[in-house]
């Protein structure tokens, strides 16, 4: 694991100090009032920050939420999007206020995840698995995510399941039913702003939320 880190470092560091500036490198924000993620409410109203470098079919970057009420998540992800559909991937979850540089099995401030996701008209189908046993990331590995979505337009609906750390008592459940849509908002002949709003149920936790967004 302590590998595996290193290389998404150094890859991302590569990336962006040669490439700053160029093509292929992207920057954004979002301004969200909740911070739901899998159906599971994580903090308030944050900022989320985006840094990702990309060429061709793949990509290598850094994405974070900070919370006003003092929530923070930072990580690395890389992945690479194959010209039929498919997208593998792989994502370093970082929650700081533990030792970055902690990869042991049971303090370690780092989890792992394979992601894999296929996309064909409309149609979405996505699976991850953790790969490690780290406590500071807060999950035991192993942990697994199914989401199945459809959009059109700019309507999207979405259901996913998981087990681990995304249902309270460790067991396979459905966590993650909803709807989002998106707009732009025309602030002036020259600036817009996209907005998304997203109704999420919990069946599992039986909590609900509507949240929104902004992108700046």
């Amino acid at each position: 694991m302590k590998k595996v880190k290193i290389l998404l470092i150094v890859m991302l560091t590569s990336a962006t100090s040669l490439n700053i500036g160029a093509q292929g490198v992207s920057i954004n924000a979002d301004l969200v009032s909740t911070y739901v993620w899998r159906g599971t409410k994580l903090s308030g109203a944050s900022i989320q920050p985006l840094l990702q470098f990309t060429k061709g079919g793949f990509s290598i970057g850094s994405w974070g939420s900070a919370g006003f009420d003092g929530f923070l998540e930072m990580d690395l992800f890389t992945k690479y999007a194959f010209d039929f559909g498919l997208t593998a991937g792989l994502t370093d979850y970082y929650f700081p206020g533990t030792s970055y540089f902690d990869y042991s099995k049971d303090t370690g401030a780092h989890g792992y995840e394979i992601n894999l996701g296929y996309n064909m008209q409309g149609f979405s189908v996505s699976a991850n698995y953790m790969l490690n046993e780290a406590g500071g990331a807060k999950t035991a590995g192993g942990d697994k995510y199914f989401e199945l979505g459809y959009t059109r337009k700019n309507i999207s609906l979405f259901a996913g399941a998981g087990d681990g750390w995304h249902t309270p008592s460790g067991e396979f459940g459905v966590v993650n039913l909803g709807l989002s849509a998106t707009k732009e908002l025309l602030i002036s002949e020259t600036f817009r702003v996209p907005v998304k709003l997203s109704a999420i149920l919990n069946p599992t936790t039986k909590q609900y939320y509507l949240t929104a967004g902004v992108t700046l």
